[in-house]
């Protein structure tokens, strides 16, 4: 009995390494050379280009291609239909082309139809509202919306939006009314909501 589930219409290529209780479904396919960590969710018609790395408790919903130069680390979601990319200024045919490389952080997550372009980083418990175009780098635990994508606020681990509790410009300190959770963030004046 395998320790990972495969559903029988997926093409898996050679050299894959897929990590205990992970679940990949319909006609998804994972190019050589991945690694996707432990209990994860590859949902239908998801393709992982070669040689990407996927942490742990990861889940990409339907229709999602993540490509070469992607990073995901553990706990972050990725909500259908959304959008990488990994090549600055694409064309058909380039003798210049090169991977501009695009990370993910613990525990963000991207919603759906989200376009995030290459060379960003999404740093921890950032949320990506649906439909928004990320274009520069996210703060953690910053909620981001719009095209392109602006901060709005910040949001907590347990998925609660922050309140301000006070503020030092430019020191600004949030409380989760939910969990209690304290953050702490340095904004610049353009950076704020």
């Amino acid at each position: 009995m395998s320790e990972y589930y495969v559903h029988p219409t997926a093409q898996i290529d050679d050299k894959v390494v897929i990590g205990k209780g992970t679940k990949i479904w319909h006609n998804v396919h994972i190019r050589e050379n991945v690694i996707i960590g432990e209990n994860c969710v590859i949902s239908k018609s998801v393709y992982l280009d070669a040689g990407v790395s996927i942490g742990n408790r990861v889940k990409i919903q339907n229709a999602v291609s993540v490509y070469k130069g992607i990073l995901l680390e553990d706990d972050v979601y990725i909500g259908p239909n959304a959008t990488f990319t990994n090549d600055m200024y694409p064309r058909a045919v380039s003798r210049d082309w090169q991977v501009i490389p695009t990370i993910l952080r613990k525990g963000c997550s991207i919603g759906a139809n989200a376009t995030i372009l290459c060379g960003v980083e999404i740093n921890k418990y950032a949320m990506i509202a649906a439909g928004s175009v990320v274009t520069e780098n996210v703060l953690p635990f910053a909620l981001m919306l719009g095209s392109p994508a602006r901060l709005k606020g910040f949001v907590c681990v347990c998925v609660q939006p922050f309140k301000l509790k006070n503020q030092n410009v430019p020191n600004f300190r949030f409380l989760c009314t939910k969990c209690g959770k304290k953050l702490m963030v340095t904004l610049m004046l353009e950076d704020r909501p």
